[in-house]
């Protein structure tokens, strides 16, 4: 009698599972509909990831295509210092010496502005601060320095399993070139995959993963991903801005993140648009409407 009871048990639970995953099957392509209506008119090249919280619930839009990642790579940076940190190779608290040289008055940095002699030393903590929450450039190369280039940031990411992005740039050599920038790319679904790793920890120690989500929520750029999403809510993103050349041509208007919805789970959502030919206000709003309707797809 009691195996009768636990096979009609078993039975429930995966019928129960069964139907949660065709209500994530089916709010996943709920969202897909909903975003291919709002980049369809963009003159852009667009790509589109979205995890929600089951495990079922993933859509793209140019999934597997390569786009420009521009600062979005400042996370994937962050990782690897971070790592370094949680091996005891690095500590946050550690000094890191930025000489004159480091600090170029071509490239945007915060921290150039705070020291514009350069020829000082400030913390590892404060490089990644100003790196992912403020999307400093200066301190972006300075820490590919320390950890020992843009290849060992490249090996690291792909070590995770995430292999379908390319690292080989750094911010001073992207601005030296309109086409070195599309040599750092990675595609909507490896940007996501990566989010959700580091999300769930398991990339990171819980100290290390409690600093850059601190960082990432206080990053720039609230027009993107936070754009239309309710006052107050929680996002932790990291976004990406290239120059506009003369033809009119953005490369690059980018954001990824993790939203909290209300309940307290987490909705990933990744956009690249590249190649745009719209102004940065309606490349921003792109992305502010995907993640608004990934956002209405969860029945909030």
């Amino acid at each position: 009698m009691r195996s009768i009871y636990l096979l009609f048990l078993s039975i429930s639970v995966l019928s129960v599972h069964a139907q949660d995953a065709g209500r994530a099957i089916a709010s996943a392509a709920q969202t897909i509909a909903s975003v291919n209506p709002i980049i369809a008119s963009a003159n852009a090249r667009i790509g589109v990831g979205i995890a929600g919280p089951g495990r079922q619930l993933k859509g793209f839009v140019h999934g597997q295509d390569h786009f420009p990642m521009q600062s979005v790579f400042k996370f994937h940076l962050a990782l690897t210092v971070l790592h370094k940190v949680d091996q005891g190779q690095l500590s946050l608290d550690q000094k890191v010496f930025v000489s004159k040289e480091d600090v170029t008055p071509k490239m945007y940095s915060p921290l150039r502005d705070r020291y514009p002699d350069g020829t000082v030393s400030v913390t590892v903590r404060e490089l990644l601060m100003d790196a992912v929450s403020l999307s400093d450039n200066v301190a972006c190369d300075v820490l590919f320095r320390l950890v020992g280039g843009t290849a060992i940031v490249n090996r690291y990411i792909h070590s995770l399993g995430i292999r379908n992005l390319s690292i080989v740039a750094t911010e001073k050599e992207m601005h030296q070139a309109w086409p070195v920038q599309y040599k750092n790319w990675t595609t909507p679904a490896a940007a996501v995959a990566l989010l959700q790793k580091f999300d769930t920890g398991r990339i990171l120690s819980p100290s290390s993963r409690s600093f850059l989500w601190d960082c990432m929520t206080q990053s720039v750029k609230a027009d993107r991903i936070r754009g239309l999403l309710p006052a107050g809510t929680v996002v932790a993103h990291k976004p990406g801005t290239s120059d506009t050349n003369e033809q009119h041509i953005t490369a690059a208007t980018n954001d990824i993140g993790i939203i909290v919805l209300p309940d307290g789970r987490h909705l990933v959502v990744a956009v690249f648009v590249s190649d745009s030919k719209e102004d940065d206000s309606t490349n921003a709003q792109i992305i502010a409407r995907v993640a608004k309707a990934a956002w209405d797809a969860q029945g909030l």
